[in-house]
């Protein structure tokens, strides 16, 4: 209902798209996998990438595509991922110079700690020949050749979860709807969608972005560290 499916009616005008109106309920893992066997019968690529609307998949070498470093054979490849943080000076989440580096919280802590700062699981691209299924998430997944899986050192995924107070607290009243009909999700969906519930998700927002004495403090002790590749690319 945010009017991504009118976006995508003028897209497939324009591009080769494939769009699939899921109307039964929410299972992320079942639609991944189906997707993933759609590309196969479709296009028999040599990768599936299953990618979310906040994760930019980059090559550690700008000047290289993708398609140039995912020019090999394997079954399962998992794919570290960073956050991108909001910080005071900057007019748009396209701006962001900086990502968290060094991960500090663990899933015990995250009840009272900014969780912008916290461990964040790799995603993963499968080869859909032999492929079995893509678990919740896209965190991992299971394929008959799963002696060959490997976290490649030349990708890397920046991940922006907040772009906006706007588009946090959409984000967030949708998945409050979608748990309370038995949706899985991480437990950082679960404790935001119940701050939302209590009238507190702005006063959780506001924690979440930094000011220029925080953002000068992390850099100091190794936690973030300023990397403008999504920036570059986006210009």
């Amino acid at each position: 209902i945010d009017g991504t499916r009118e976006i995508l009616s003028k897209l497939v005008k324009e591009f080769e798209i494939i769009v699939i109106d899921e109307k039964g309920d929410y299972n992320q893992a079942k639609w991944m996998k189906k997707l993933a066997k759609v590309a196969k019968n479709k296009y028999n690529p040599r990768w599936v990438i299953n990618n979310d609307a906040d994760e930019f998949w980059i090559p550690t070498d700008i000047t290289k595509s993708l398609k140039d470093v995912l020019n090999f054979k394997g079954s399962v490849l998992q794919v570290p991922r960073s956050n991108m943080i909001l910080y005071d000076g900057i007019n748009s989440w396209m701006e962001s110079e900086y990502r968290v580096t060094n991960q500090i919280l663990n899933r015990e802590d995250y009840e009272n700690s900014n969780i912008m700062l916290g461990k964040i699981g790799r995603k993963t691209i499968v080869n859909p020949h032999g492929y079995i299924k893509t678990n919740a998430g896209n965190h991992s997944a299971e394929h008959i050749a799963f002696w060959k899986k490997q976290e490649p050192k030349n990708i890397h995924i920046y991940h922006y979860p907040i772009r906006s107070y706007k588009q946090f607290e959409k984000t967030i009243k949708n998945r409050a709807k979608i748990l309370k009909i038995g949706a899985k999700m991480g437990i950082h969906y679960k404790k935001w969608a119940k701050l939302y519930e209590e009238g507190k998700l702005l006063e959780e927002f506001e924690k979440m972005v930094f000011d220029n004495e925080k953002l000068k403090c992390l850099q100091d002790i190794n936690i973030i560290k300023k990397d403008t590749k999504p920036k570059e690319l986006s210009y």
